[in-house]
């Protein structure tokens, strides 16, 4: 699989190395609610990554909950530039780099697993892209050396063999900065022993509900496996493997889809359902995948995926301060409570709002996906000019082929907001282009310079570019117009969508503590008002009667009593619409007979909702006015 003159193939984008792109706006606000909240003190009264560790040299959790949590405190502490943080994650790091032996292992030997040092592999890599500790790159070539060795006679067993993907991004890396000539044979070696994710999820596909464990079907692993043919190109340069990765998203989202762009997992492929549930694992697993996706092949459809799942499924499944998390959030979730649900694997307090309902793994693990989203937010080309990957408020300072510096300053309230405001803050005047991303629901954007609107010819591969000499004091707008969108949904019903927001109707919630300690604990969410409602379409197109109000985005930007965005329509409630096993049943089919008055009822962004609908049978009239 190697290509044999070793260079491989170049990405399309490369990422900026972590502390370029500084928060901004509501997206800083959120990062520090983080650094405030679980990640910021979880080793202060979690033992698993507390003072006992193994990986810190104690008797303690020797297996893959330290380096998850690693894997975001050093991202977030950097973009944060916070040294009550720095000083927590320097401690992991340097226990790591001490821990190596002189064959080049790491880490507790306790439990010799390759998968957990994939991950304490991936945080050395962001800790050494934000201080350029140059222990990192000589004990990752030890280590690498290491598993040449080792590899043909101990070999990836277990969540190693299907997760080794995140291995070989590792190696990848290493070898764009070392050329070591080792490195491809290595690189071989990990991808012969790794599962066949995209001939699997391309061509075999699991398309029925998992009743049984399968590593094709655990929603981590797929989550993780879906950049497998993306790393693998890097190195042998197949143009099969872009097929393979849009022809097995495209089979998820047939068979198991959700409306948020993820797919369903309840630990296992549960379905289409929206009342499955969907775990926080793999939505934080998922966006760094694509990510990765977006990087390697630079196809805009990977970021409009991301994008939605980190403004939606994201946010709704971690509370608005970011103290407690659900590990499995539904779509339709009408109660968060300990409950037996139709899981395919988990238990009653699965969906509860805690510190580990369920499972530590998600506890360990959610920490990433805010602070690798803010350090993916812009790309560079290779013909020295930016990418804009995914809108939000922050800072980007890059260096151009010619070695000239420029600092972009973006102010947004987007995804809440229309118009992404870029000024060109600091650095010599410089020619480069300026590839901006037009999502894919938005069909006449609008781009000005300076005032002055500029001519939009076709975007190349949903990007605009902009190629022309920056000046500081330069000002670009671009407006990307937000209408309701219907999403068809597999089972008949309709998702609702504007811009990029999923919108689920506002339950009402009634939290009730069923622990607490340190100033977190463990919460169910009782409905405070019913749910059971169609919406109106006149004919088969969008709702009808909206208004829709927009509010300034305060902090925290996803807390239901004030979202950023409230959208008004007619709906009718649907009295067969029942419980089943503790949560919405199956959806009736649509469209649906109107009885009854229509109600004005209110939706909201999605990730501002604990309790809600997102997924909605529908109710077909010839016309409809909005009565107050």
């Amino acid at each position: 699989m190697i290509d044999p003159d070793g260079r491989g193939a170049p990405a399309r984008f490369r990422e900026l190395p972590l502390g370029a792109i500084r928060p901004g706006g509501w997206l800083r606000e959120q990062l520090v609610l983080q650094a405030a909240g679980l990640t910021g003190h979880l080793d202060e009264f979690w033992p698993d990554v507390g003072p006992d560790s193994a990986w810190l040299g104690g008797e303690g959790e020797d297996w893959e909950r330290g380096p998850y949590w690693l894997d975001g405190l050093v991202p977030l502490a950097h973009l944060l530039m916070d040294r009550r943080l720095q000083a927590k994650a320097d401690r992991w790091v340097d226990a790591i780099i001490l821990s190596q032996g002189p064959d080049g292992q790491f880490g507790p030997r306790s439990n010799e697993d390759w998968w957990p040092r994939m991950i304490a592999l991936k945080a050395l890599i962001q800790h050494a892209e934000a201080t350029g500790d140059p222990r990192v790159v000589p004990f990752m070539i030890r280590y690498a050396r290491y598993q040449l060795a080792q590899l043909p006679e101990r070999s990836l067993v277990g969540w190693a063999q299907a997760r080794g993907a995140e291995n070989l991004l590792i190696v990848q890396w290493l070898y764009e900065r070392t050329g070591e000539g080792f490195l491809p044979d290595l690189a071989a070696l990990i991808a012969a022993q790794t599962l066949d994710w995209g001939h699997r999820l391309a061509y075999a596909p699991n398309r029925h509900r998992a009743a049984v464990f399968d590593p094709f079907t655990h929603v981590v692993n797929v989550a993780m496996g879906l950049k497998s043919p993306a790393i693998q190109y890097l190195f042998d340069r197949s143009p099969g493997h872009l097929i393979r990765t849009e022809r097995a998203l495209a089979n998820l989202d047939r068979d198991h889809g959700q409306v948020t762009g993820m797919f369903s997992g309840d630990e296992w492929l549960a379905g289409p359902g929206p009342s499955h549930g969907v775990e926080l694992c793999a939505v934080a697993e998922l966006m760094f995948t694509l990510e990765q996706l977006v990087r390697v092949f630079g196809v805009a459809s990977f970021a409009d995926r991301l994008e939605s799942i980190a403004f939606n499924a994201l946010p709704a499944t971690i509370t608005a301060d970011m103290r407690a998390h659900q590990y499995l959030q539904q779509p339709n979730q009408i109660a968060c409570s300990r409950a037996p649900r139709d899981w395919t694997y988990s238990s009653d307090e699965a969906n509860i709002f805690g510190l580990d309902p369920h499972f530590g793994c998600c506890t360990a693990n959610l920490h990433q996906a805010w602070p690798k989203l803010t350090s993916s937010l812009w790309m560079g080309t290779l013909d020295g000019g930016l990418a804009a990957i995914v809108y939000a408020p922050c800072t980007v300072r890059a260096k151009g082929n010619d070695g000239d510096a420029l600092e972009l300053a973006v102010e947004t309230a987007y995804p809440f907001e229309e118009t992404v405001r870029i000024d060109v803050r600091a650095g010599p005047p410089v020619r480069l282009p300026l590839l901006l991303r037009i999502p894919g629901w938005c069909t006449e954007p609008d781009l000005s310079i300076n005032g002055v609107p500029h001519r939009l010819g076709p975007p190349t591969d949903s990007y605009l570019r902009v190629e022309r000499q920056f000046r500081v004091g330069d000002h670009l707008e671009l407006t990307l117009p937000m209408s309701m969108r219907v999403l068809p949904r597999p089972l008949g019903g309709i998702g609702l969508g504007l811009g990029p927001l999923v919108l689920a109707l506002a339950i009402g919630e009634d939290w009730q503590p069923l622990s607490t300690d340190h100033g977190f604990g463990d919460w169910e969410v009782r409905p405070t008002g019913p749910w059971n409602y169609a919406v109106e379409r006149d004919g088969a197109g969008v709702p009808s009667a909206i208004r829709t109000e927009r509010h300034a985005v305060a902090t925290p930007a996803f807390a239901l009593e004030h979202a950023p965005v409230r959208v008004h329509l007619r709906g009718h409630r649907v009295r067969q619409w029942i419980v089943e096993q503790n949560s919405a049943g199956p959806l009736p089919p649509s469209p649906l007979d109107a009885t009854g008055r229509s109600e004005d009822i209110l939706l909201v962004p999605y990730g501002s909702a604990r309790l809600r609908i997102a997924e909605f049978p529908w109710v077909a009239t010839s016309s409809s006015i909005l009565r107050s």
